[in-house]
């Protein structure tokens, strides 16, 4: 977590106050958060985009409950790190847009639409005394007719376009693994190859109950993997 001095304790009361060097406190507390968060990962292939990611295990709980991938259109998903109840609420507000833009012009939203109506939603609460951040970060991807996207979320609501990432605690790993592994233009095998490599040295999986993955192609849309595929995968 960033040092905070204590002369500047003052600052980190509201998120309305800059401290005297720039910085907002509170956004800085979320993106901790999501830092705590178990791994959620996405990389562009040929023609598509995975999502991937690690659902935390606890006793006795239900796993499958537990959301993390999040279906928001029949071409666009996201998986998300952080607070959870963060993201469900986001989650929803983002399927109602993008039916509204289908019932207004007929056709699906573009992946980068439906982004920055994410971002701004979470720029606003970075505006408002009484308000705080959302303590969560997403990966938004889609394939639109531009070709597949893969979108950052943050909770300050600033927005990045990658080609692989990785948010949440096993994202310097996973991070690393892609910038030395990923290529461009590979296939569908070859992405989910390399995802179930860098989720298994990031959070160090040993099964399948806490890993989801969707495949999201131009012509088939979104589709889940089932527990059966992924432990081929595995």
């Amino acid at each position: 977590m960033p040092a905070v001095l204590p002369e500047y304790m003052g600052y980190d009361r509201t998120i309305a106050v800059f401290s005297p060097d720039g910085r907002l406190f509170q956004v800085e507390y979320a993106k901790e958060a999501v830092k705590k968060g178990t791994t959620s990962l996405g990389l562009t292939f040929k023609n598509g985009v995975v999502l991937a990611t690690v659902k935390q295990q606890m006793d006795l709980a239900v796993t499958k409950t537990t959301e993390k991938l999040f279906k928001i259109d029949d071409h666009i998903g996201a998986v998300a790190a952080g607070l959870l109840a963060d993201a469900r609420v986001l989650v929803n507000q983002l399927r109602v847009r993008a039916q509204i833009n289908k019932i207004t012009y007929e056709e699906p939203i573009d992946v980068w639409s439906l982004a920055r109506v994410l971002g701004d939603r979470m720029q606003v609460s970075t505006l408002y005394a009484g308000l705080r951040p959302f303590g969560v970060s997403f990966l938004l991807g889609g394939v639109d007719a531009t070709g597949p996207h893969l979108i950052e979320s943050d909770p300050s609501g600033m927005l990045f376009e990658w080609l692989a990432y990785s948010i949440g605690r096993g994202s310097p790993v996973a991070n690393k693994i892609f910038k030395e592994k990923y290529k461009q233009d590979m296939d569908e095998k070859n992405a989910l190859k390399l995802m179930m490599e860098v989720i298994k040295k990031s959070e160090k999986v040993k099964d399948t109950d806490s890993v989801e993955i969707a495949v999201i192609k131009a012509e088939k849309g979104l589709t889940i993997l089932s527990e059966d595929e992924i432990k081929k995968l595995m």
